[in-house]
């Protein structure tokens, strides 16, 4: 996608809105062009002493017609080409964000957090300035300055001729410093991306930082990106702040040129005063387009550059792609199966490999084994979070890949490992934002993650804030906030990872009753603590990205080691806890 497929929808949105604006402009335009007519009319009349006061006070009242309509005038473009500005950036911003939100996981996993903010926030600024003002400054430059120059020779070709010898060196110095300004605006963008991204981690991980007397180092980290970042915008300045002088010491010498051959016309007869007055006037409107082709060529070349990143994003698209032929599945029995599913992050490293199971529904499986075994690698297939390198998943018996990734997340309920919650409040979380939340899933969700209790000692209850990322709960409260979420709309499938890592024994107890309380959801869980798989029906131990075990919890204390050792290490942690409480 090139910068100009991306911007060319939005014009076309609004092309009646930009056709007015022009219009206006061109009005503002033809108002400025007239004037100098007016007055060299007055001038001749003064030279010539047939001037009366009538004659100059109509005159005069017409500069001030003018003056007024041009006024109306610049109001009307300035509405309509400055609002499509904003509505092309409103547009971009949106449209930014709703791809954003259709991208996968992977893209994600490799994408800075701060670029993405710079693209949203400063790239589409400057795509604003490049379509509103951009398109002033082209009208103008072409408009104004092409009229001003008919006008010109008009009065004395020979006198045009030599005011518009600076003009090939103003062109050539806008195609010299252009190609400058656009490496230099993306390397100034990406320098601010970089400086976004790393505040951004240090207010995220301030607690961090805090506790680790990190502060200095990310200060001074900071203070390099800012050097950077300025230095990026020096060079920038040394061509920007360049181009601008050029363009008025250049305009400055046609003026000389006017002011020096014309008063020679003039003193020679060959031009009337008034034509020189007019003249002068109409190379003064000429100087704003060759001012504006500096500004104007800065304006474009900063909005392609940030076009340019932006039609990065655009291009991209999800690796988990949506099925061209797209299988419904009316009534699901909650079937999972794999068959040799391996699966790599980085396309080097096997994370999964060989991986065969087979879940009937209302059937409950559960997956152990050390940190980076592989277990919620497993569990993000499931859901589609990410597609297998090789092998194929099926739900009832129809590969995931030939169902909606909607339907597919509709039918599976998923509990990350990592609590996300977002920064409403406890019934916001649990509800998903739902406008119309149902009082009673709400209730058996809590009632199911043992929040009754924790609720009840809020003020506010379900209404408490969490703060941003749950900062205001503890780690357990969170856990059983994304837990109660994952509950709330129940599915024929649930799908956990490690949903009790962060609760006390009891509690944890109670939890897992309630999630194997319904016999005919079936359930795919990943948990560190043995107590949360005990009662599966089947239980994998993974080890390496392979399974290197599986049976029930009886079967695989008697034939697993990794197994059996880890299960008596935390039943006896178990039994100290319950001393201790008693």
């Amino acid at each position: 996608m090139t910068a100009f497929d991306l911007i060319r929808p939005y014009f076309r949105e609004n092309q009646r809105r930009i056709a007015t604006g022009l219009l206006f402009l061109l009005g503002v335009d033809a108002f400025q062009l007239f004037i100098p007519r007016i007055v060299k009319h007055a001038v001749d009349a003064l030279s010539a002493g047939t001037a009366t006061p009538l004659l100059l006070a109509r005159d005069g009242g017409i500069i001030v017609g003018f003056a007024v309509l041009i006024g109306v005038f610049r109001f009307g473009w300035r509405h309509s080409l400055i609002g499509t500005s904003r509505r092309v950036e409103r547009a971009i911003r949106n449209d930014l964000f709703s791809h954003l939100l259709t991208l996968d996981a992977r893209y994600f996993d490799t994408t800075r957090t701060g670029d993405l903010m710079s693209h949203a926030t400063s790239d589409i600024n400057n795509i604003r300035m490049a379509t509103g003002m951009g398109i002033v400054a082209v009208t103008d430059a072409v408009v104004l300055g092409g009229a001003a120059i008919g006008f010109m020779a008009w009065i004395h070709p020979g006198l045009a001729l030599m005011a518009l010898t600076p003009m090939p060196f103003i062109v050539l110095s806008a195609r010299v410093f252009g190609r400058r300004m656009h490496a230099r605006h993306k390397a100034v963008q990406e320098g601010l991306a970089a400086i976004t991204e790393h505040v951004r981690e240090a207010v995220d991980g301030i607690r961090v930082v805090k506790v680790f007397g990190r502060g200095k180092q990310v200060d001074d980290r900071l203070g390099d990106l800012s050097g950077d970042y300025v230095r990026r915008n020096l060079r920038l300045v040394r061509v920007t702040g360049s181009l601008m002088p050029l363009m008025i010491f250049l305009s400055g010498i046609g003026t000389a040129i006017v002011v020096g051959a014309g008063g020679r016309l003039v003193i020679t007869g060959a031009i009337s005063p008034g034509d020189f007055v007019a003249f002068i006037s109409y190379l003064g409107l000429l100087t704003w387009p060759m001012m504006a082709l500096g500004w104007m060529t800065n304006l474009v070349q900063r909005g392609k550059a940030s076009l340019d990143r932006l039609a990065v994003i655009f291009d991209e698209r999800p690796k988990v792609a949506e099925p061209r032929r797209p299988i419904t599945l009316p009534d699901p029995a909650g079937e999972l199966d794999m068959e040799k599913v391996s699966f790599s992050f980085n396309g080097s490293r096997q994370v999964l490999q060989e991986i065969s199971l087979a879940v009937e529904g209302g059937k409950s499986v559960g997956i152990v084994g050390p940190p980076g075994s592989g277990k919620t690698a497993l569990l993000s297939l499931l859901v589609r979070l990410y597609d297998p390198t090789n092998g194929t998943i099926r739900m009832d018996g129809v590969p995931l890949t030939d169902i909606r990734t909607a339907e597919v997340r509709r039918l599976i309920r998923f509990m990350p490992q990592e609590p996300w919650l977002f920064s409403g409040t406890i019934a916001e979380n649990i509800c998903g934002l739902a406008q119309d939340a149902d009082p009673g899933k709400l209730d058996r969700a809590v009632t199911a993650a043992c929040l009754a209790d924790t609720i009840k000692g809020f003020a506010q209850g379900l209404d408490t804030i969490v703060g941003e990322k749950g900062v205001m709960l503890s780690g357990g409260q969170k856990q059983r906030v994304a837990l109660a979420r994952t509950l709330y709309d129940p599915a024929p499938i649930l799908v956990l990872d490690d949903p009790i890592s962060q609760v006390d024994t009891r509690t944890a107890h109670h939890i897992i009753e309630a999630i194997f309380a319904d016999p005919a959801r079936t359930l795919v869980i990943a948990s560190h603590r043995f107590t949360a798989i005990g009662p599966c029906d089947e239980i994998l131990v993974m080890e390496e990205g392979r399974i290197r075990a599986r049976g029930s919890h009886d079967q695989l204390l008697e034939t697993d080691d990794y197994y059996r050792e880890t299960w008596r290490l935390q039943s006896l942690a178990m039994e100290i806890e319950e001393a201790d409480h008693a």
